[in-house]
């Protein structure tokens, strides 16, 4: 864990250039591990999308909740999706027409249809407490991690006050498996924090990593902790 001593927000706007495409689905199940074959499908129903710089895919996820569900280590096993759940792509505003596309569309994620029944467009926020569920790490341990993560930041103008890595997953691709960890960030000032939306954190963006999302404030997750 890195921790510093908070500071004050600064007044910005935040701009329209790059957003989020939300989009509803029907679907009944995806496997755990299914980035690739999502980023696979979405690519082939938009051809642009993996040559579009700025362009990701958020991972879709399911709650867990206190009921005694937890996510599974096995990344063939199902996630059971709710009607609640969403597709996610960020793309740069002149993409929103042609993401728009999507609707209609079914995607085979690796035998499990999904179809797009809707879309939206939600604009970044403008909360300062930043999550990214995978970051890309060479495999180094937590604190190797948050000294690479800091340093990498520092180089895009950005400082956090506060910072706190979750355990090594793995992403599998045909050709590779990929190690990432979770990421939060607390007390960046507004600019910072649509920044590093605009621009993510590392590599694998197709693969949802390095995307950053807004989340409760960080006291919570560190109380919880202790």
């Amino acid at each position: 864990m890195y921790w510093q001593e908070s500071r004050n927000s600064e007044n910005f706007v935040v701009p329209d250039d790059i957003v989020d495409m939300v989009y509803g689905i029907r679907c009944r199940s995806l496997p755990v591990d299914h980035a690739y074959a999502l980023s696979q499908a979405i690519q082939a129903a938009l051809p642009w999308f993996a040559a579009e710089e700025g362009a990701g895919v958020h991972a879709i996820h399911v709650a867990e909740s206190g009921n005694g569900w937890m996510r599974p280590d096995d990344p063939n096993a199902l996630l059971h999706l709710s009607r609640r759940t969403k597709l996610v792509l960020r793309v740069p505003k002149h993409r929103i027409d042609d993401a728009h596309q999507l609707t209609g569309q079914t995607l085979d994620i690796q035998g499990n249809p999904l179809q797009i029944e809707t879309a939206s467009i939600r604009p970044l926020s403008d909360l300062t407490t930043l999550f990214a569920r995978y970051i890309v790490t060479d495999g180094a341990d937590e604190s190797a991690f948050l000294r690479d993560a800091l340093k990498q930041l520092n180089d895009m103008g950005v400082r956090p006050k506060k910072m706190l890595c979750g355990i090594e997953h793995v992403i599998r691709t045909p050709q590779r498996s990929i190690r990432a960890r979770s990421l939060m960030l607390a007390e960046l000032t507004l600019p910072e924090s649509v920044r590093l939306q605009q621009q993510g954190l590392g590599t694998e963006r197709k693969l949802g990593c390095g995307l950053f999302i807004p989340h409760k404030d960080i006291k919570e997750l560190q109380q919880a902790a202790d």
